[in-house]
């Protein structure tokens, strides 16, 4: 329906216009009547103005006809007239043509001449016309010609300002003429290929600085300035400008930084065996630094191709990635020097970028993290250092022959003893040559935690709180395991123990200086509030509590090894008149070890020597109550009591000596200088007691005296005394054992039950 009513439309506008053409050719002169026909063969319709013209034509002559025959007398006499006039007319003919002849024949030549001056006034016109319009014409073809050499030497943007002035200047002064048709067609297509010749170089330039980032981020980190110079930015510019007079910058803008965010993912990825070299981590800060170089000079050149915005979004997600790919490489790093050289890296990195504007306090925060794993990785090395020290070491005095010497060693480690100078040559320091490399190696460990803090724009009184807490763990963590290590050895000797100790107590007094020379280096007083104190003292104190620890428990386990060959004959009937032959070896080796304990602290010694002693009487009373010993006689008892003597006494009067042999007692010769008379002998009280109890048979005074603080026997257990009488009441009835005690008792083994049964008594009691 609608398009019958455009059809009708259509019509009735093609049968105005006819009307008008109509009107028109019959209102105009003859001779002007020509366009008016041209617009009607112009167009479509021409039949349908046939015969409108045909439907006109046909009405006039039906006026003409009626006019005539409305005219018809008047037409009479006029023709009457005309023929009257004919001859008139045919004479005047007569002569025109006559004097026509005649000035045609006169005028023949100036009619030649007038028709070449007309040719040549054509002529003329036609040239000079050629001329303007080729004037027109030659500034379109040079631009033209201008354009396509631009193109071909690749000098887009002028191209395009060319295709401009060609299209908006030129063209419209020339445009109905055919090649500028040609011309006007083909501008589009220029411009697209204007557009995509500029794209492909701007994706060359991609490609180029892509592959170049790490030459531009290595002369950046260099020399800082200048490095933007390494890149023709040009195809940016070009490009960009282009794409601005087109039309299309937004265009533009959104694919350079969709293909610049590519790049910095591809940038930001790290390569798998980065934490190998440090070369690895350089060529990474390499293309990030040229990345951001690049894209900075681009925000500071370009109006607009990126923004601030931009910028601060790639660099958050280039920062996290980065502090993400070195939290995760760094930890593979057991090299304190490869974590040294990264963390120097790092903050010629951080600085670079500082330069751009680009925030990096995040990098350094993570430098913080990364001292904590160089730390680590110190300390590891620092355990392997400190292990071949103590492995190496001999554990005996630094002999010195000469000043020169003495002087070495105590350039070396601080210590001051005026005897010690006084004494000629040769002589020995106390301590051995790991105390003076230890205490070099903890300096050694200080100056590879200061070299860290270097650089980090950290206060003096950070970098001396690091430089202490990491020096603590040196100290309490790395060196006292490597102490502990050693003296659990299990082939460790109680001389090694010894020096342990000694050498301990002289670093223990050297941590002073430890503290003068951090105090030195970072000049942070070690009174300032909130500074961190040196745990060596702990350590060492540690260290030389686990070595007397050790030494009380070799000696212990040196004293179990004699008891072991003590080979006692529970049945003998002899009475003995010397200590047995192990007991003599071990007082001998417990003379000869203490004898070593001369440079230990008293206490030390004092303590190792009771604990000696205490275990000696533990063991001795273990071995004569032990339930493999069913029974014994009072012969053996004395035997027993004679070792335990050569124990406690160190002289005694020449008619017990010739009762009890001429060995020197142990308790009472005093092995260890402090004690106090008789304090050795403390630790056989309880076997002194129960010997004297059997062997003087004074059970009288112990069943009475029982329980009191008075008491002779008070050390003295009924439940052990009663163990011991049951191991002797059979032997009683087999050998005459007791004819010594026959005074006062006549039936022993009646004695010893009703001693048994009050022994009985007693227990009963007590656990009631």
């Amino acid at each position: 329906m609608e398009r019958g009513k455009m059809a009708e439309a259509e019509s009735l506008e093609t049968a105005a216009e006819h009307e008008r053409i109509l009107r028109e050719i019959e209102s105009t002169d003859t001779a002007c009547i020509g366009p008016t026909l041209r617009s009607v063969y112009d167009g479509e319709e021409h039949g349908r103005f046939m015969e409108k013209l045909e439907t006109r034509i046909r009405n006039h002559d039906r006026e003409i006809e009626k006019m005539c025959n409305f005219h018809y007398q008047g037409f009479v006499d006029s023709i009457t007239e005309l023929l009257k006039v004919r001859g008139e007319a045919q004479k005047l003919k007569n002569q025109v043509t006559d004097t026509n002849r005649k000035l045609q024949h006169e005028g023949k030549e100036l009619v030649i001449a007038m028709e070449e001056l007309k040719q040549c006034r054509l002529q003329q016109r036609n040239i000079s016309a050629t001329v303007d319009k080729l004037m027109l014409c030659l500034p379109v073809l040079e631009m033209y010609s201008k354009l396509r050499d631009q193109m071909k030497t690749k000098r887009h943007y002028p191209a395009l300002k060319t295709l401009e002035h060609l299209e908006h200047t030129y063209l419209p002064q020339v445009s109905h003429y055919r090649f500028c048709k040609v011309m006007v067609d083909n501008i589009p297509k220029l411009r697209e290929e204007i557009k995509d010749v500029s794209m492909s170089d701007l994706k060359d330039f991609l490609e180029s600085i892509r592959k170049h980032s790490d030459k531009i981020g290595e002369t950046a980190m260099k020399q800082v300035p200048g490095a933007q110079d390494l890149v023709d930015f040009s195809p940016v510019y070009r490009c960009l400008h282009i794409y601005s007079v087109l039309g299309a910058r937004e265009t533009f803008e959104n694919y350079y930084r969709k293909q610049r965010r590519k790049q910095a993912r591809l940038v930001l990825q790290p390569p798998s065996n980065m934490h190998e070299t440090l070369d690895g981590y350089r060529k990474y800060f390499n293309q990030i630094v040229g990345f951001f170089v690049v894209e900075d000079h681009i925000l500071h050149t370009t109006q607009g191709l990126v923004n601030r915005a931009y910028i601060d979004e790639l660099w958050e997600m280039a920062l996290s990635k980065t502090i993400a790919a070195l939290r995760t490489h760094s930890s593979y790093c057991s090299d304190p020097n490869l974590v040294l050289d990264l963390k120097n890296l790092i903050v010629l990195f951080a600085d670079t970028l500082q330069v751009y504007g680009f925030p990096v306090n995040q990098l350094f925060d993570m430098l913080l993290e990364i001292r904590d794993q160089y730390s680590e990785t110190l300390l590891k090395k620092w355990s392997g250092i400190f292990r071949n020290i103590l492995d190496s070491d001999n554990y005996s005095p630094i002999p010195v022959t000469s000043e020169e010497m003495y002087k070495k060693v105590v350039g070396q480690f601080p210590f001051q003893d005026t005897e010690l100078e006084k004494q000629p040559f040769p002589k020995k320091f106390p301590f051995s040559e790991f105390v003076p490399k230890v205490y070099n190696q903890i300096k050694e460990f200080i100056y590879a935690c200061l070299k860290f803090s270097e650089d980090l724009h950290l206060s003096s009184t950070e970098v001396d709180d690091m430089i202490r807490k990491s020096t603590n763990l040196l100290l309490t963590r790395t060196l006292s395991n490597s102490l502990q290590n050693v003296i659990k050895r299990k082939n460790i000797g109680l001389t090694e123990l010894v020096q342990i100790i000694i050498n301990t107590t002289h670093l223990e007094k050297s941590c002073k200086y430890l503290e003068e020379f951090i105090t030195n280096i970072t000049n942070v007083l070690p009174e300032t509030v909130h500074t961190t104190k040196l745990y060596g003292t702990t350590t060492f104190k540690d260290a030389r509590h686990a070595a007397e620890e050790e030494i009380y428990t070799n000696l212990n386990q040196k004293i179990d090894q004699f008891l072991q060959l003590a080979d006692y004959d529970w049945m003998t009937g002899d009475l003995g008149n010397k200590a047995s032959d192990y007991l003599v070896d071990l007082i001998a080796f417990l003379r000869s070890t203490f004898a070593v304990f001369t440079h230990l602290p008293g206490k030390v010694a004092q303590t190792a020597c009771m604990s000696a002693c205490k275990h000696l009487a533990t063991s001795l009373m273990q071995l004569l109550l032990e339930a493999e010993v069913r029974q014994l006689t009072l012969g053996a008892l004395q035997q027993f009591n004679l070792d335990v003597r050569e124990c406690e006494h160190s002289r005694q009067h020449k008619a017990v000596i010739l009762q009890r042999g001429n060995a020197q007692e142990f308790a009472r010769s005093g092995p260890v200088p402090g004690f106090q008379e008789d304090t050795l002998q403390l630790a056989f009280i309880d076997l002194r007691q129960l010997l004297d109890l059997f062997i003087q048979w004074d059970w009288s005074t112990y069943l009475a005296d029982y329980g009191q603080p008075t008491c002779k026997y008070l050390r003295v257990n009924p439940v052990t005394a009663l163990t011991l009488l049951e191991k002797m009441k059979d032997t009683s009835r087999k050998n005459n054992m007791f004819a010594q005690f026959r005074k006062n008792e006549r039936d022993k083994q009646k004695l010893i039950d009703t001693v048994a049964k009050q022994l009985r008594g007693l227990i009963s009691s007590h656990h009631s």
